[in-house]
């Protein structure tokens, strides 16, 4: 039973360090190395408590003790080399704004340590929220009572902010899950709490909803944004975009599709526009491109075909393209901080370098591109050591391009 035990934890150290990328393995990867991956130290202990456990209560040292001894001590070593490479990405991410293209991203004057500091939230690994940020909930953006058409809007308790910056998260799912209080709320409780305005939003979802519903619905939740965030504390003027898989796919469409006809129906005059965009993992292409999102297998394919476009891609092969970003670029594209996991098995890497290749190529804006290695999907949803560190380098790059803007 304990070998059994040691042998489970070392199997998934070796699956967070080599995911499967073969369908339906690579949804397994995800699942073992998303959560046990992103806890590196609490795995350690775990293994290293449960060897020391069987070692000192078993009293026959035959051949089955001493492999689970030495698997468990070895696989405690491997979470622990794991928890190091976690605390790399502090590093990671400096080095990414530095090399940022058109010069470092700077944030001069902002204090760059994480506005909570307590031990037990990287213990907890939950995204408690915090007491000191308030959640504004369910406000109406499209004026026809759906949940699907709500936002929150996240501000600090105390100094509330008056004209405070703005940042707008769209949750992740496959366009088919997902609800705005479930993602990005390390990154959101950060933010609020040094006077950002923080907005999570809700959009309808396939198989009821048909693209483009989905980005019309984030556009006209920008729009709404705009109008009212004032009431808030917020300042439209400085107006950030962000969200991760397919919250990052209908960012970083957002933020290079402003003002778009064919997406703002009913609210064409409305402005869209956004100064900045951090997508994470997003699926930058939609149209099994084998140079991108190839690379994924045919689960996203079919999930795009039958449950989101509900169009076959040699049906409407221009309807998945206008639903790329990596195809929607142009000079005119805003600062963007490209997030991606290097070991990810639902969005390869590959995607987001080609869109990054893409943006620096055409676009005059700073683009930051930040590959965390040994990291899979979805890695920033838990407090982690991980997801601090990509959390203060979202700080850096706001207040840097936001620093740009204002001179």
């Amino acid at each position: 039973m304990s070998l059994a035990f040691v042998l489970v934890f070392a199997l998934c150290a070796v699956v967070i360090v080599a995911p499967v990328r073969r369908e339906p393995f690579s949804v397994l990867s995800f699942v073992v190395a998303g959560v046990i991956g992103e806890l590196p130290v609490h795995a350690a202990v775990v293994v290293l408590a449960g060897t020391v456990v069987f070692a000192t209560t078993v009293s026959h040292h035959g051949g089955l003790w001493w492999m689970a001894l030495l698997i468990g001590l070895a696989t405690t070593a491997a979470y622990l080399v794991l928890g190091l490479v976690a605390h790399d990405s502090g590093r990671l991410v400096s080095a990414s704004l530095d090399d940022a293209s058109g010069g470092p991203i700077r944030a001069e004057g902002v204090d760059l340590d994480p506005a909570w500091t307590t031990w037990w939230r990287l213990v907890i690994a939950i995204p408690f929220r915090f007491r000191r940020i308030r959640r504004i909930r369910n406000l109406d953006y499209a004026g026809d009572g759906l949940y699907r058409h709500t936002l929150d809007v996240l501000v600090r308790r105390t100094d509330p902010p008056v004209a405070g910056p703005v940042l707008v998260y769209i949750h992740g799912g496959a366009w088919v899950i997902g609800d705005k209080r479930e993602q990005g709320v390390p990154m959101l409780h950060e933010l609020a709490a040094r006077g950002w305005v923080c907005v999570a939003v809700n959009y309808r979802l396939s198989p009821k909803a048909t693209w483009p519903d989905h980005v019309v619905d984030c556009k006209q939740a920008l729009a709404w944004v705009r109008d009212n965030i004032a009431e808030f504390g917020g300042d439209p003027s400085f107006l950030a975009v962000s969200g991760g898989s397919a919250g990052g796919h209908l960012a970083a469409l957002v933020a290079l599709t402003p003002n778009e006809p064919e997406w703002q129906p009913g609210f064409e005059d409305s402005e869209t526009s956004v100064d900045a965009c951090i997508p994470f993992y997003g699926v930058h292409d939609v149209t099994g491109d084998p140079e991108a999102s190839g690379a994924h297998g045919t689960g996203l394919a079919e999930l795009l075909q039958k449950r989101v476009m509900k169009t076959t891609l040699e049906g409407d092969r221009a309807a998945f393209e206008r639903a790329s970003p990596d195809r929607r670029i142009t000079s005119a594209a805003p600062p963007m901080f490209v997030v991606q996991g290097a070991n990810d098995t639902l969005v390869p890497n590959r995607v987001a370098r080609r869109f990054v290749e893409r943006l620096r190529d055409v676009s005059s804006a700073p683009v930051a591109y930040l590959e965390l290695p040994c990291t899979q999907h979805a890695f920033d949803i838990l407090v982690t050591i991980r997801s601090r560190h990509t959390t203060l380098g979202a700080v850096r790059f706001l207040e840097g391009i936001r620093s740009r803007a204002i001179r």
